[in-house]
């Protein structure tokens, strides 16, 4: 077996079924198994793997235990030297897994493997490679400061905007898609599975690099991430939340607990200025957007200490 492709799902069954039609019509010449674990979704995913893909290895979790545990779940069923982490709500461009595989055995000190990630509508998806976070990064992440700053070594991104074909040494690629080898996983203890969702992807390049190895983007390769096929995060304060809670976890296993509650300090007053300029917003121009005030005020409660999504939780 050369490759083991694991996929978690959690309510994507359409996703999911796109998903393994694009792998089977785009990878050739690789011996390859598929898991896909079910975290306690329920969705029907079983009942059509067995209709369609009976050939797929199925887990079915009785409860939702994260993106990080349900991967190492299913990782202890594989047989394959190489891995390919894989979201359910992708759909493979061409031979984008052979390009990566092929990458995977001939780049010096390879770690983790990511590609391009295309949105629905195959514009680039600039969340598929980032620097590690600080806490400038994560106060000053905005949509309107990346637009005039691609290639600030602050975001991390100047090698989606690079005309060249060959592979980049970056920071951290996203775990919509992440190919390594088997014993470099063992060897970094696998997902750290203190995160429920978010930032396990970034937590698993760190220590990759830790380790000694090199995280590569690889831009030959594409795949189209169609994004909220699991989360649907634009619309849920959850999400929002547990962003952040997860990005608190990692500064605070990998800066330690002073730089962690700076970082919660610093969105507490983030979260202020920008509710302050919402609401400067709406009274000057009359502009009445809920959706970020909503946002922020969840992020503001998480920074107090007082959110009760993840007290509930």
């Amino acid at each position: 077996m050369d490759l083991s492709i694991i996929i978690v799902n959690w309510n994507s069954v359409e996703f999911l079924r796109k998903c393994l039609a694009s792998v089977k019509a785009g990878t050739h010449g690789i011996n390859y198994e598929i898991i896909v674990i079910d975290s306690a979704s329920f969705d029907g995913c079983e009942e059509m793997l067995r209709k369609y893909y009976p050939e797929v290895v199925f887990i079915q979790s009785q409860e939702n235990v994260g993106f990080a545990r349900a991967n190492n779940i299913a990782f202890e069923k594989s047989r394959a030297s190489k891995l390919l982490f894989l979201n359910p709500d992708t759909e493979i461009d061409d031979s984008a897994i052979n390009i990566i595989y092929d990458y995977l055995q001939k780049l010096p000190k390879a770690g983790a493997l990511g590609c391009k990630l295309l949105n629905s509508d195959r514009s680039i998806q600039t969340s598929c490679i980032q620097s590690f976070p600080t806490i400038l990064n994560q106060v000053l992440d905005s949509d309107y400061l990346r637009a005039r700053s691609l290639k600030s070594s602050l975001w991390g991104v100047a090698p989606l905007y690079e005309d060249k074909s060959e592979p980049s040494v970056v920071d951290a690629i996203s775990g919509a898609c992440i190919m390594m080898e088997r014993n470099t996983f063992e060897q970094i203890k696998k997902f750290s599975e203190e995160y429920f969702m978010y930032t396990e992807d970034i937590d698993l390049c760190y220590k990759v690099k830790q380790a000694g190895y090199l995280n590569y983007y690889i831009p030959d390769a594409s795949i189209v991430h169609h994004g909220g096929g699991s989360s649907q995060e634009a619309k849920s304060n959850f999400a929002v939340v547990m962003m952040r809670d997860s990005m608190y976890k990692f500064f605070m296993k990998t800066k330690g607990h002073n730089y962690a509650w700076c970082y919660r300090i610093f969105m507490l007053f983030s979260a202020l200025l920008r509710l302050f300029t919402l609401w400067i917003s709406s009274v000057v121009f009359n502009r009445q957007n809920r959706n970020p005030i909503h946002k922020w005020q969840a992020v503001l409660q998480w920074a107090l200490n007082k959110n009760e999504l993840i007290k509930n939780y």
